[in-house]
């Protein structure tokens, strides 16, 4: 087999186990804290359970920037690993954690010394063919969208099973399996000599230098958009389903349900758009998978029954299949020559700051509009974001932009 595929089973598996982990504690988070930890009041539960989830996006989003310089400087490979040992340790200690301030530190350090799925990106966009660039970035982003849907399953099933602590046990030992795995099978092709030759800048002068390019802008503002139109609502769906299904009974069921079926399409279609992309253009993909999502966001918004609420949904999924691998694999091509994964690390970045500012500004915004307010925003910011990508990725003339702004291949 050739080794870009070997690359791409192995960190395909790493991408499913790590955004596994990250989500796995959902659905007990709160009961962790109560049965295990010592909470009682509702208000004090709700609250650390709140900070102990953005904990891990807060520092993730300051410290991304930083691993993909060293990134570039000494491999992608290398910040893999150490992503991916430094998780399994962390994961595991939370299982040790007697009191809700351990867990909160714990996952801001996880938060920190994360940045195994930009590596993985980055190293996998270096080896692949640039003819299969779209499919080799649709199936690595239907692996993180299989483990982001069924973490949450997979914890509360073994939550049931074997109570809170264990998973954090198991869940670290399978990061470590998986950590083992890319270090004997996954190769890359990097140039230390060269890297080190190379001038070195500071993460906020390697900033300034992508933010120069228009291309990368307008790319970073795709994916905080789509992290921050699926977040925002979320926190919502319960109450907005038990509104339309008229019932609490199977209230939870439902909401599930809804909260999931977009990923499920999504996983489904981000291969496929993406091997389509690289047969008539990423930049059309994008494009039609922006206005889709934003036409999409509105009959959300006016749905009278739950089973119009998921098909709608399910269709919103299939659209925002679409964006993730053609924006990375746009990435690869617009960023200059030697900073890759500094590119891929602030577009990670971008993605945790959706992740914080999603939840706090639907929960603003649903209180002056409701949340058919929440999802007719997201559809205008799509369409503003639709707006900006075509201006910035096409000539006047309308034709797309081919070349990188520096190092073009």
């Amino acid at each position: 087999m050739e080794q870009w595929k070997v690359n791409l089973i192995v960190l395909w598996f790493g991408q499913f186990l790590v955004m596994a982990g990250m989500t796995m504690i959902v659905p007990f988070l709160s009961l962790y804290l109560q049965n295990d930890l010592g909470l009682q009041d509702e208000h004090q539960i709700g609250t650390w359970a709140g900070l102990i989830f953005a904990g891990n996006f807060v520092t993730s989003f300051l410290f991304q920037p930083l691993w993909g310089k060293l990134s570039d400087r000494y491999g992608r490979k290398v910040m893999l690993l150490r992503s991916g040992f430094g998780m399994a340790i962390v994961m595991t200690m939370m299982g040790f954690a007697t009191a809700p301030w351990h867990l909160l530190v714990l996952r801001m350090v996880n938060g920190t010394i994360s940045g195994f799925n930009p590596a993985s990106i980055s190293l996998v966009s270096s080896t692949a063919p640039k003819e299969k660039m779209g499919f080799v970035m649709g199936t690595l982003q239907s692996g993180a969208i299989a483990g982001t849907i069924l973490g949450p399953f997979f914890g509360g099933m073994m939550a049931n099973a074997f109570g809170y602590r264990p998973i954090f046990y198991i869940t670290g030992s399978l990061l470590f399996i998986a950590s083992m795995l890319a270090m004997f099978t996954v190769k890359e092709k990097f140039d230390k000599e060269k890297a080190a030759a190379a001038p070195q800048v500071s993460v906020v002068q390697g900033l300034r230098e992508l933010t120069k390019v228009p291309q990368l802008n307008a790319l970073y503002a795709v994916t905080f958009m789509i992290q921050f139109a699926m977040i925002s609502p979320m926190p919502l769906i319960p109450l907005y389903v038990q509104h339309l299904h008229g019932t609490a009974e199977n209230v939870a069921f439902w909401a599930g349900f809804v909260g999931s079926v977009t990923g499920l399409s999504n996983m489904v279609a981000a291969p496929l758009l993406g091997k389509l992309g690289d047969r008539i253009g990423p930049e059309k993909i994008l494009g039609v998978a922006l206005l889709g999502a934003a036409i999409l966001f509105i009959p959300q918004a006016f749905v009278g029954t739950v089973w119009q609420l998921l098909i709608v949904r399910f269709l919103l999924g299939i659209f925002l299949g679409g964006l993730i691998p053609t924006v990375n694999s746009l990435i690869r091509r617009y960023t200059p020559e030697g900073r890759e994964s500094r590119a891929y690390s602030f577009n990670s970045s971008m993605l945790s700051l959706g992740n914080m500012v999603g939840p706090i500004t639907g929960g603003v915004i649903s209180g002056w509009t409701g949340i058919s307010g929440v999802f007719l925003i997201s559809s205008g910011m799509f369409l503003l974001n639709f707006l900006w990508v075509r201006r910035s990725l096409h000539h006047g003339n309308g034709e797309p932009v081919v070349r990188r702004d520096q190092g073009a291949d």
